[in-house]
């Protein structure tokens, strides 16, 4: 039998859970870096996913507490669109990814997470990424720390 130890997943585990919308409360806060916000625009923000799918895991959200994409304003979806755009090309840079899968969980049958503040989703991929870990073991290795990804990741918007 091998061990995989991962302790800083303890911190999430412990961690009080919130009751209000972490889309609405971190861009309210005066945290970025403690919070992983890569950037503010004027309607939407980007952010580090805390408990990415992969390791560049980025997440963009309106500032409008909105559940439907198609409730969005025309300002507001063009600014998503073009972070999306913008955040591809800094995780180019940056990371190297080989591809991406870019969307959106809306609805719980769906897959979200968070059901009432629309967000989406950037996931960089790289051959081979998908290993016997999450298959047999539920567990995904993440080969950098998130104030790593962080620090790299920022410097490119």
């Amino acid at each position: 039998m091998k061990y995989l130890w991962a302790p800083w997943r303890m911190e999430y585990i412990l961690k009080e859970k919130n009751e209000g919308c972490i889309f609405c409360e971190i861009p309210k806060e005066n945290q970025d870096k403690e919070n992983y916000v890569l950037y503010r625009g004027k309607f939407c923000f980007v952010i580090l996913n805390t408990y990415p799918y992969n390791n560049g895991h980025i997440m963009i959200a309106p500032y409008d507490h909105i559940k439907n994409l198609e409730e969005l304003n025309r300002d507001t979806i063009n600014e998503l669109m073009s972070l999306c755009q913008k955040s591809i090309s800094v995780l180019k840079k940056k990371i190297n990814p080989q591809g991406f899968n870019i969307g959106a969980n809306i609805g719980k049958v769906g897959g979200a997470g968070i059901l009432e503040h629309i967000h989406l989703h950037i996931v960089p991929r790289w051959q081979g990424d998908t290993n016997f870990m999450p298959v047999i073991s539920d567990t995904k290795v993440m080969p950098q720390y998130l104030s790593e990804t962080y620090d790299l990741l920022k410097a490119g918007f």
